[in-house]
């Protein structure tokens, strides 16, 4: 099999894992405390790094660095904005949230130039612009339709793009294997922390869905939801193996478009699965967030292909 097929199929497998795990999270939100959901998933996520994918890295040596500082900080981007993007999916439609944490390659970009003294031609700066114009159009601040919750799915894409800048500063010298076992390594000792602070439930009279989400009391999970959580903490791990590997082997620009399946698969699921039908605005304001993200695919494969931005990491 040539690598750009099995950069593809890799690819999409690792999407639909991911797509998944969205759903799953969802689903669960409703019954149990997002601190215990993610200190689960991140219990058999570790498992799997250390069983299965480090045996085939640099063994017990993954947990060697001498950036440990940056690793700390990497993972905290990673907490944050997996809970906030998990908070608004508690509170508003799958598709919705999928489409406004897209606008993260834009805001990579934006920090690129900040942060690392990157230069962005017009055309680039004019896709930021649409992208920005379709989260307000899926917003739409100002009229009823508008909820707070959309502003989650916004901040994960901000702490997304943190993530990547400091990824592209430790990068040279630490492996994705040392990355990925630190963010497990952070994510654990949040939830552990949050759960000591609010796992008994005393701030869990919470009338807001996402905040009843993240304060609600820990609970012994059901038998029926073990699949669930088996799910959720394997899928994420094989996802993240799964599209290191597809970069690894096929060239990023033709990759990274499929990263964009996720979009269509959430507002599949979110009809199937939640009954929730996006009306002509989250249409265009899909439209015009894909369309931008499309296009900073393009032009970054064009002018730097080595270092083309993965549009989706949760």
């Amino acid at each position: 099999m040539s690598g750009a097929k099995l950069g593809a199929i890799c690819a999409t497998v690792s999407v639909l894992f991911f797509s998944i795990n969205d759903v799953a999270i969802k689903f669960l939100s409703g019954g149990y405390a997002l601190h215990q959901v993610v200190l689960i998933r991140s219990v058999i996520g570790l498992f799997i790094i250390m069983a299965v994918i480090a045996p085939f890295t640099s063994g017990w040596a993954i947990a060697r660095t001498k950036r440990l500082k940056m690793h700390i900080l990497r993972g905290l981007c990673v907490v944050f904005a997996n809970m906030t993007f998990f908070l608004g999916l508690a509170a508003m439609p799958l598709a919705d949230a999928v489409a406004i944490f897209f606008v993260s390659p834009l805001v990579i970009t934006l920090f690129s130039v900040v942060f690392l003294g990157e230069v962005v031609g017009p055309r680039r700066w004019a896709a930021i612009a649409v992208g920005l114009i379709g989260v307000l159009v899926m917003m739409r601040p100002g009229t009823a339709a508008f909820q707070i919750a959309s502003l989650l799915p916004l901040a994960a894409a901000v702490c997304y793009a943190g993530l990547h800048i400091l990824t592209r500063r430790i990068g040279g010298t630490e492996s994705a294997a040392t990355m990925a076992f630190y963010i497990q390594v952070v994510f654990l000792f949040v939830g552990v922390s949050f759960g000591l602070i609010a796992g008994d439930g005393r701030f869990g009279d919470q009338s807001d869905l996402s905040l009843a989400f993240l304060f609600r009391a820990w609970s012994w999970p059901a038998v029926a939801d073990y699949p669930i959580f088996l799910l959720i903490g394997a899928g994420t791990a094989v996802a993240g193996y799964l599209i290191s590997q597809a970069y690894r082997v096929a060239e990023a620009s033709y990759v990274a478009p499929f990263e964009y399946l996720a979009l269509p698969m959430a507002v599949v699921w979110g009809i199937v699965v939640f009954d929730e039908f996006p009306d002509l605005w989250d249409f265009v304001g899909m439209g015009l967030i894909l369309g931008a993200g499309l296009f900073m695919v393009w032009r970054e494969a064009r002018a730097k292909p080595v270092a083309l931005q993965r549009p989706l990491r949760r």
